[in-house]
């Protein structure tokens, strides 16, 4: 699952918008709409492509972004 809060705030925080990002990835303003609203899920190359456009190096933050959990699935992991 997607961060789509912070997502937006980095993508602002580098002065783009999000219809160059959607661009950028080859897709619809609404197809990356979709994917930021977690009714899709960003492909693996698009997921490296954002990571290139918008300078993500850290694995960390890579992780946060994209591969948040939800609030019930981690309690239910413990």
């Amino acid at each position: 699952m997607t961060d789509s809060e912070a997502l937006k705030k980095l993508i602002n925080s580098k002065g783009l918008k999000l219809k160059y990002v959607a661009e950028y990835l080859g897709l619809s303003s609404y197809g990356f709409a979709l994917k930021l609203d977690n009714k899709r899920e960003f492909k693996t190359s698009e997921v490296a492509a954002l990571c290139r456009l918008l300078n993500i190096k850290d694995l960390r933050i890579k992780e946060a972004l994209f591969f948040k959990q939800r609030d019930d699935l981690k309690s239910t992991a413990n």
